[in-house]
């Protein structure tokens, strides 16, 4: 190989690593405090009350009208996707059952971000 092509790959590798390394720095963010108070919140039947439509592992008398809560980093990668969704589903699903837990305030901005968390993490 020429030095060229050495310095390209090399360049080429950094930058790779430049990209990916933000994402990883953020998912070690969460802390398994901030997961538990999300959980709290998912679980609690007079807050998030997930458990009442969707099966979460760990939940017990769950739900199964709505999905279950499973590989949700596969299904929502990005995170904002997944905090939109359960601000308000009926943006994306004018016919969902789901209630809007952002816009009719059933959770505060930070109790939706704690749950988003710990959903992601599932």
């Amino acid at each position: 190989m020429d030095k060229k092509a050495i310095l390209l790959t090399a360049l080429l590798g950094a930058a790779g690593t430049a990209l990916i390394a933000p994402a990883v720095v953020a998912e070690q963010a969460i802390s398994p405090e901030r997961l538990e108070q999300g959980k709290a919140l998912a679980f609690d039947r007079f807050k998030g009350n997930c458990l009442a439509c969707h099966w979460i592992e760990g939940g017990e008398l769950t739900g199964n009208y709505g999905p279950p809560l499973v590989a949700m980093k596969i299904r929502y990668p990005d995170r904002e996707a997944l905090r939109e969704q359960i601000w308000d589903a009926a943006i994306k699903n004018p016919h969902t059952r789901m209630p809007p837990f952002g816009r009719n305030r059933i959770l505060t901005e930070e109790e939706i971000d704690l749950v988003t968390d710990f959903i992601h993490s599932l």
